[in-house]
């Protein structure tokens, strides 16, 4: 089991070169505001252009622009959870964790995903009716269905208050465990990640700061 990444992109006079490879599972990424990390995910996720992406997980390339392997977002594998959750307040719970499913080859049932996550019977209910925990499962149970082999979580705990963000740690460490998905996670504060990650990628100013 094993992940490698690498991310060069410019942003004005901002610069990021970020490279990592490690055999864990889960991977917290932290820096201050104006690190790099949310560039170096969603250039991962095929979700804002950067100079170079590439993902290897297990052996398999899922992209590297280096070689001409450039899937659209929706066919890198790769699912990504917003520091908002942007769940789309027209659709039911049901209907936004489903929203991916015509993109995707081998999808989950609306149910499964929702099982994952523990908010089974929800798929009526309104996103505005949710808590802000409840809300941050449903986007996760979104990106969850298409079965990707990585799920990156950009700051997943902002705006939570500690109790429900100590709710939703078992979650993150029930897919790392027994879903067997591979995370990434982006974060200001190291506390957020202590029990999820077992390792730590920490980036300032668009590099790797050693020895962290």
């Amino acid at each position: 089991m094993s992940i490698a990444f690498r991310v060069r992109a410019q942003r004005g006079e901002f610069h990021l070169d970020v490279a990592f490879e490690t055999a864990v599972r889960a991977i917290a990424v932290v820096g201050p505001s104006g690190a790099g990390k949310t560039t170096l995910l969603q250039g991962l996720a095929g979700l804002t252009p950067v100079g170079a992406a590439r993902l290897v997980i297990d052996g398999e390339t899922l992209v590297d622009t280096g070689v001409g392997i450039q899937p659209p977002a929706h066919h890198r594998g790769v699912g990504y959870v917003f520091q908002d959750g942007r769940l789309f307040p027209h659709l039911r719970v049901g209907s936004n964790v489903g929203f991916a499913r015509p993109y995707a080859t081998d999808p989950m049932s609306v149910d499964e995903a929702l099982r994952l996550v523990d908010l089974e019977g929800f798929e009526h209910r309104w996103p505005a009716s949710l808590s802000g925990g409840e809300a941050r499962r449903a986007a996760l149970a979104r990106a969850l269905l298409p079965r990707p082999k990585i799920l990156l979580l950009d700051e997943p705990f902002t705006g939570l208050d500690e109790r429900r963000r100590a709710a939703l740690i078992p979650y993150l460490i029930r897919l790392r465990d027994e879903a067997g998905v591979r995370i990434v996670v982006v974060s200001h504060d190291r506390r957020d990640v202590e029990d999820l990650c077992q390792a730590l990628l920490a980036i300032d100013g668009g590099s790797v700061v050693p020895g962290r």
